[in-house]
């Protein structure tokens, strides 16, 4: 009975152990993942330094979906219109470039169109 006892805080004993590294696990987890929402914050949140311009906004993507793209300064913003059917890879890329400067993508039928403060 005493071999059996022994087990017993044998098997305890390793539980602790195995607790204490998981709390350290979860306590680093929890750092690298603060860690990383701050360094991926600054990205998203950050205002432009200067006023965005049709030009500067061009820049942003590659000659062949600029191409498929229409660029018109409405006041506040600049609205991106697609000249003709994007298809859903271009309409994501072009999304995706739109989203990380800031704008936005306005479902409106027709008159559907991104646009991006300046």
């Amino acid at each position: 009975m005493s071999e059996k006892k022994l087990s017993q805080e044998e098997l305890l004993q390793r539980i602790d152990e195995l607790l204490s590294v998981l709390n350290m696990i979860s306590r680093d987890l929890t750092d690298i993942t603060k860690a990383l929402r701050e360094a991926a914050a600054p990205a998203h949140t950050a205002a432009p330094t200067e006023a965005r311009t049709i030009e500067s906004v061009q820049a942003w993507f590659p000659k062949n979906l600029e191409e498929m793209l229409t660029f018109e300064d409405v006041g506040d913003y600049i609205r991106i219109k697609p000249r003709q059917y994007l298809g859903s890879e271009n309409f994501a890329k072009i999304a995706s470039i739109i989203r990380d400067n800031g704008g936005e993508y306005i479902s409106a039928g027709k008159e559907s169109h991104f646009r991006v403060p300046k």
